[in-house]
């Protein structure tokens, strides 16, 4: 007696009927921790059980080496299946905690239009709030802050740092003299492709449009390219809308692929960062601040300005190490209209309304000639547990 053979309509059948089953699977998982993020509203648990998470893991790899699966494989599934599970608990303790900012929808300011990193950008993070959108495009950065302060939308979507190009410093700068409040952030994936909009080869490219940040993180690329003009645009997506109109075999646009596609633009090159590893974390500002729960991680964010004399800074951050609170983010820059002077901007992992964050402020009050909090939110990076195969 033989094994059946199965068509390849039959297997793909299969494959269809089993992906359908997985998702219905990932739905009733994640309506779970749903439930599990009420339990713990009644113990005052934190969302994150390291420890539990940890043996979870465990347990899956040993089940899944039974059933012929790799260690990496598994682990790779569920941690995505956990950061998931952890900002979706994340989200609905927000929305306990600050009711007056239930709404089904928000208008949202980014930079450039549809297909830009902002754009992405701001539909990942609102989408894990279950929030429709109304999207608002501006042309520069300070016009996102503008379009906020003025009530004309209710968010607005700033880049702040990447991990190639460093800090965005434009925004670093308009957030010293914002009334907005930082209440979120989600950190994007920055997959950079050369976008051309005819049937071309990359030997025929002579002029690359982008944004300038693009420009940067792909500059060691760019350089084995050659004698190359390179035009700066206001965002990637007004350079795939420029490359779009002009429908030449020579240009190019530096961009996301699926972005790309909303212009009628194809990949030639792909990966062409310096960085493979290209993450752009965001910040997502308000006119009012939000209060954190302390179930979830916060972080809070601030500037200050301290003496002009030696040692004044580490004075200050000796503070943050008595007091036991991680700094993750030392910006420095330099205050308009004060030659010499700088403004430090400081992430803390530390919710604001803490004992020790507040025994924080008042020793840096003490410290600096000027301090003020941008705002503390829920912290979105969940990183994974590590376990040993």
């Amino acid at each position: 007696m033989t094994d059946k053979l199965y068509s390849l309509d039959d297997i793909r059948t299969n494959v269809s009927r089993i992906d359908n089953e997985l998702l219905k699977l990932l739905a009733e998982r994640r309506q779970l921790s749903l439930e599990v993020a009420k339990s713990k509203i009644e113990t005052a648990k934190p969302v994150r059980d390291l420890t539990r998470e940890q043996a979870l893991l465990l347990r899956l790899v040993d089940s899944g080496k039974e059933l012929q699966l790799d260690p990496q494989y598994v682990t790779q599934i569920f941690h995505t299946i956990i950061e998931d599970s952890v900002l979706y608990q994340q989200a609905y303790l927000q929305k306990l905690t600050n009711p007056e900012s239930l709404q089904p929808v928000a208008r949202v300011s980014f930079l450039g239009s549809k297909g830009s990193y902002s754009h992405l950008a701001s539909r990942n993070y609102f989408s894990k709030k279950q929030t429709q959108l109304v999207e608002m495009s501006c042309s520069t950065f300070r016009d996102v802050i503008n379009t906020v302060e003025t009530g004309n939308a209710d968010y607005g979507v700033l880049p702040i740092e990447n991990t190639s190009s460093g800090s965005i410093n434009e925004v670093y700068d308009l957030l010293q003299h914002t009334s907005l409040s930082i209440v979120g952030e989600i950190t994007q994936p920055i997959e950079h492709c050369l976008l051309v909009a005819t049937d071309t080869s990359l030997e025929n490219i002579k002029t690359l449009y982008s944004h300038p940040q693009p420009h940067q993180q792909c500059s060691e690329y760019l350089h084995a390219m050659g004698d190359i003009d390179q035009e700066y645009c206001s965002s990637t997506a007004e350079a795939m809308q420029k490359v779009a109109e002009l429908q030449r075999n020579d240009v190019a646009a530096i961009g996301n692929a699926s972005s790309g596609e909303i212009y009628g633009l194809t990949a030639v090159k792909s990966g062409i960062a310096n960085q493979q590893e290209n993450f752009t974390r965001f910040i997502v500002v308000a006119r009012k601040p939000v209060e954190v729960t302390s179930l979830i991680p916060a972080k809070t964010t601030l500037i200050m300005s301290t003496a002009q004399k030696a040692g004044s800074l580490v004075e200050c951050l000796v503070v943050l190490r008595n007091l036991n609170i991680n700094m993750t983010k030392l910006e420095s820059r330099p205050v308009i209209g004060n030659p010499w002077e700088e403004m430090f901007y400081l992430d803390v992992e530390q919710n604001l309304k803490s004992d020790v964050m507040q025994e924080a402020l008042e020793e840096l009050t003490r410290l600096t000639r000027f301090i003020k909090v941008l705002g503390c939110y829920p912290s979105e990076n969940v990183k994974p547990v590590d376990i040993e195969f």
